[in-house]
C-alpha cells in the first residue's frame, strides 16, 4: 500500500487521505492506476510460498542425475525469491499481474522438471498403458485381466474383500483414447505424459478464466504443494476429468442465461460429458450442477423454459458421453458396463481417512461393513436433496458437497477430495452467493424458519448417519485367538490361530496382515477350512504368500495386525500379532468380540 498524507480543505482542516505523490492536479506514469489490493498481494505471495514445497528434494535428485535440470531448478529458486519480494513491493496493479504471470511460468517449469525426473509407474498408469495397447491392437479393453504387468512393473495392487486382486481396467475410456496416438509413438510413458500435459493446460486455462486477483491461487492449487503434479505423474485419469471440468465450473450458474444456450454453454455441456467419460468422480458432481442450473434459471424464467434449457444442456452432455463410449459399447456392452462400474462394485479392501477407520484402525472390526456403503449412498442422495431444498444458501458449495459422501465409504482416501480442489477455487472466485438470491426453491408446506430448516436437513441426512453408526458399532464376526507366531531372522513365517464364527451366517475368511494403513496380499491357508459355518470354530495355519513377512530391524513399537476379510457379507475382523524375538515361539491369546 502506498503512503498517505492528509489533504487539506480550504479552511486548512485535514479531512481526507490521498496517496503520496498523487495529489490533485498531478500527472505522470501510473497516476491514474490504482494500487493492487492487499489480498491480491497475499494470493500472489501464497502461490510463491507453495512452490517451495518439495522443491529441495526435486533439486537434490536433479543435481546428481541430471545437472542441467538441477541448474534450471536453482534458477527457479532465485525467481521464487524475486517474485516473493515483488509481490510485496510493486506499486501498480499491472506490475502485480505481470508477477502473477511469472509465478505461473515458474510453476510450469518446476512441474515439467518434476515430470522429467520422476514419472514412475503406478497401478493406474500400468493399467491405462495396457488398456491403450489392447485398444491399438483391436483387442477387448474391458473384462480382461492382466496380472503379469503388475509383477513386471512392481507396482501396488488393489485387493478385494473376496480374497482376490483386481488386475483389470476400471475407468471410462476417454483417457486411453487420448493416450493412444501418443502411445503409438513413445510407448508406455505416454500415459503419464498425457496426464501431466493435461494438468499444465488445465492450470493455464484456470489461470486465464479466473478474475485477475485470483489467478495466482490457481497456480497454487494446481501446481503448488506438489499434490496434483504427483497424481499426474502417476497417470491418474481423474486429472483429465479435472481439466475438462474447469470450463464447466467457472461461472457455471451462467448456463442458459437469457433463456438460451450460448456457444460457451454448449462447450460446457460437451466438456461435462467428456469429463464423465474420463473418470467416475464427475458422476457425483454432475447432479449438483444440473440441479443448481435449473434453480437459477427457474428463478428468472417460467418452469417450461428452464426445463428446456436444462434438457438441452443435459442432452448434449449425455450424447457426448455416449459418443466417446460408443466403440466400446458395440465391442462388448456387458464387459464395458461392468468395467466402468468396477470401482463401485469391486468391494476393494478398506482404505482411507473416513469413518471406516473406526472399524479398521480403532476397533477389532465390524460385521456390517456394507452399512458404510449404504451410508455413503444415502449421504450422496441426502446432500443432493438438501442442496435442492436450500439452494439459495448452499448453491456456492455445489462443487464441495458431492465429495462429502466419500467420507462414509469403505474406500475414502484423500485423493477423491484433493484432486478436485481446483474446482472449489473456480466456483469460489466466479460464483458469488448473490447469484442464488432469487434462485427457485421447492415450496414447503410450512414456514421456512431456522429451527424448521435444521430439522428438515437433519431428517434428510439422518439415514446416512444411522447406517454409519450401525457399521461402526457392530462387533467383528470372528473371535480370533492367536496361538503361535513363528519367525526367523527376516520376519514372520507362519501364524497359527483359532477363529470362531459368532454370527449366524456362513463366512469365507481371507487372511492378510498389515503394519500400516494398508494390507499385504492374502496369506496362504495351509490347514483349516475355506468356509466357516455359523457358530463354528476352526484352527488355521497361515503362511505369507511371499514365504516371509519381513519385519524392520527395530520393531519394538511396531503394531502388526492380522486382518480377516469376508465379502458376502462384507466384514473385517482384526487381532494384534505379538512380536517375539527372532526365532522364538510365542503363544498369546487375543480375545475379540
Amino acid at each position: 500500500m502506498s503512503e498517505t498524507v492528509p489533504a487539506a480543505t480550504a479552511t486548512g482542516a485535514s479531512t481526507t487521505l490521498q496517496p503520496l505523490g498523487l495529489r490533485r492536479g498531478t500527472s505522470g506514469p501510473g497516476a491514474s492506476e490504482p494500487a493492487p489490493s492487499q489480498w491480491h498481494r497475499g494470493m500472489t505471495l501464497l502461490a510463491v510460498i507453495s512452490m517451495f514445497i518439495g522443491t529441495r528434494s526435486l533439486w537434490t535428485k536433479a543435481i546428481v542425475i541430471h545437472p542441467v535440470l538441477g541448474g534450471v531448478i536453482s534458477l527457479c529458486y532465485a525467481a521464487i525469491l524475486i517474485l516473493g519480494i515483488s509481490a510485496l513491493v510493486v506499486r501498480r496493479r499491472k506490475a502485480l499481474v505481470r508477477a502473477d504471470l511469472a509465478v505461473l511460468l515458474v510453476a510450469l517449469t518446476l512441474t515439467t522438471c518434476r515430470y522429467i525426473l520422476d514419472h514412475g509407474n503406478g497401478d493406474e498408469s500400468v493399467l491405462a498403458a495396457q488398456a491403450t495397447h489392447e485398444l491399438l491392437h483391436g483387442h477387448l479393453v474391458y473384462g480382461q485381466s492382466w496380472p503379469w504387468i503388475f509383477q513386471q512393473m512392481h507396482v501396488g495392487t488393489t485387493h478385494t474383500m473376496a480374497g482376490g486382486t483386481d488386475y483389470s481396467f476400471g475407468y471410462p475410456p476417454l483417457a486411453i483414447l487420448l493416450t493412444a496416438p501418443v502411445y503409438a509413438v513413445i510407448g508406455t510413458n505416454a500415459v503419464t505424459l498425457v496426464t501431466t500435459t493435461a494438468l499444465l493446460i488445465g492450470t493455464v486455462a484456470l489461470w486465464a478464466l479466473l478474475p485477475t486477483p485470483w489467478r495466482s491461487a490457481a497456480t497454487m492449487v494446481c501446481l503448488g504443494f506438489q499434490m496434483l503434479p504427483s497424481y499426474a505423474g502417476l497417470g491418474y485419469p481423474a486429472i483429465i476429468s479435472l481439466v475438462l471440468l474447469i470450463p464447466v465450473v467457472v461461472r457455471w450458474t451462467g448456463v442458459g442465461s437469457g433463456g438460451r444456450l450460448s456457444r460457451p454453454d454448449i462447450l460446457r455441456a460437451v466438456c461435462l460429458g467428456a469429463a464423465c467419460a474420463a473418470q467416475q468422480l464427475p458422476w457425483f458432481l454432475a447432479p449438483f450442477l444440473v440441479a443448481g442450473i435449473y434453480a437459477v434459471r427457474r428463478g428468472e424464467l417460467p418452469a417450461r423454459a428452464a426445463l428446456v434449457i436444462l434438457a438441452r444442456f443435459t442432452g448434449i452432455a449425455v450424447l457426448t458421453w455416449f459418443a466417446i463410449n460408443a466403440y466400446f459399447i458395440v465391442q462388448s456392452p456387458r464387459d464395458w458396463l461392468s468395467g466402468i462400474l468396477l470401482p463401485l462394485t469391486q468391494h476393494a479392501v478398506l482404505h482411507g481417512q473416513g469413518l471406516m477407520g473406526i472399524s479398521y484402525y480403532f476397533t477389532e472390526g465390524s460385521s456390517r461393513l456394507d452399512f458404510y456403503s449404504y451410508g455413503s449412498t444415502l449421504l450422496a442422495i441426502g446432500l443432493l436433496a438438501v442442496f435442492v431444498v436450500f439452494v439459495r444458501r448452499l448453491g456456492p458449495a455445489a462443487t464441495v458437497l458431492p465429495w462429502c459422501a466419500f467420507y462414509l465409504a469403505t474406500r475414502s482416501q484423500d485423493g477423491y477430495y484433493l484432486m478436485m480442489t481446483p474446482l472449489w477455487l473456480a466456483a469460489a472466485a466466479t460464483v458469488p452467493s448473490s447469484v442464488f438470491a432469487s434462485a427457485w426453491q421447492p415450496r414447503l408446506p410450512f414456514p421456512r424458519r431456522r429451527t424448521v430448516n435444521a430439522t428438515l436437513a437433519t431428517a434428510m441426512l439422518a439415514p446416512a448417519a444411522v447406517c454409519s453408526a450401525v457399521a461402526a458399532a457392530s462387533s467383528p464376526p470372528l473371535h480370533l485367538t492367536i496361538e503361535r507366531v513363528q519367525t526367523n531372522a527376516q520376519g514372520i513365517t507362519s501364524v497359527t490361530l483359532e477363529a470362531a464364527n459368532t454370527t449366524g451366517t456362513t463366512l469365507t475368511p481371507n487372511f492378510a496382515v498389515s503394519n500400516g494403513v494398508g494390507a499385504t496380499g492374502y496369506w496362504i491357508i495351509r490347514t483349516g477350512p475355506t468356509v466357516l459355518g455359523p457358530h463354528h470354530s476352526a484352527h488355521y495355519d497361515l503362511t505369507p504368500n511371499s514365504r516371509v513377512f519381513k519385519l524392520p530391524k527395530s520393531h519394538a513399537h511396531l503394531r502388526i495386525r492380522l486382518r480377516v476379510f469376508t465379502d458376502a457379507p462384507m466384514t473385517v475382523s482384526s487381532a494384534d500379532l505379538p512380536l517375539p524375538k527372532t526365532g522364538a515361539k510365542t503363544a498369546a491369546k487375543t480375545g475379540l468380540g
